[in-house]
């Protein structure tokens, strides 16, 4: 397949398990057949050392676009995924083999994702996140109202954080809803930018309240709006889309676990 990307190991050294490089090898083959993507921004991921990503999630196919992202410009990602995943017979195997990080929302789990998050960033590895919490339901694809589990990791940690947007990827398997017939067709045009390293240093010391953690979430999903801006060339709304209201309100320091 002339479309093809290089293989991973000529822009990757970093140790993973033999089903995480299996995987790999079948994004490899699937994703061009279904979507012609562009990358920019690559020099902006860190080559070794703990590392926090932030993206905005538009699809069911789009931590597919931003694995392969992050895994050919070097790193190999743990993604905080719904625990759901971890149930179904091949995928949980598949996800436990691959060291991905199970999010026990509403449980009395719930805080062991951060905690597993926090252990792998420890182990100098690269954790992905999105700080929507869910695809977004914005109508037209915007990031949505946050959760604080990413700024807290980040307060928490002081990891470095990467901002990711993405577009297009919801036009291969679907927004919200899977859509098996968006695979059909001709390749969908997806896009992924790495943004530069964000800047955490005003909350540095300052205790992580509520308040705190909703000023950083804030800054994240803007971070990402203009981001999915300057991919696009869209002007961005004035509000953002509240999951809860189910519409937009203005925008103000996001509130959620």
């Amino acid at each position: 397949m002339a479309w093809r990307r290089p293989h991973f190991d000529l822009t990757n050294t970093e140790p993973a398990s033999r089903v995480y490089r299996a995987i790999a090898h079948l994004a490899r083959n699937l994703v061009p057949v279904l979507a012609k993507t562009t990358w920019t921004g690559g020099d902006n991921v860190p080559q070794s050392g703990p590392v926090i990503v932030i993206a905005n999630h538009i699809g069911n196919f789009d931590p597919i676009v931003l694995g392969q992202f992050l895994i050919w410009n070097g790193r190999w990602p743990r993604f905080l995924g719904k625990s759901d995943i971890w149930k179904v017979p091949v995928l949980g195997w598949v996800a436990r083999q691959c060291e991905q990080i199970p999010v026990y929302r509403n449980t009395d789990r719930a805080g062991e994702s951060l905690a597993n998050a926090e252990r792998a960033l420890a182990e100098g590895k690269m954790v992905a996140i999105y700080p929507e919490g869910t695809i977004t339901a914005d109508p037209d694809g915007w990031p949505m109202s946050g959760r604080r589990g990413a700024a807290s990791l980040a307060l928490k940690t002081g990891a470095p954080v990467l901002p990711v947007a993405q577009t297009g990827a919801e036009k291969v398997l679907g927004g919200r809803r899977i859509s098996l017939k968006s695979l059909f067709g001709r390749r969908k045009d997806v896009q992924v930018m790495a943004g530069p390293l964000l800047d955490l240093s005003r909350w540095e010391g300052r205790e992580p309240t509520k308040e705190v953690l909703d000023e950083v979430t804030t800054y994240f999903l803007d971070t990402l709006r203009d981001m999915r801006a300057e991919l696009t060339g869209l002007e961005p709304p004035k509000g953002r889309f509240d999951l809860r209201q189910g519409r937009r309100v203005e925008i103000e320091a996001d509130r959620g676990e």
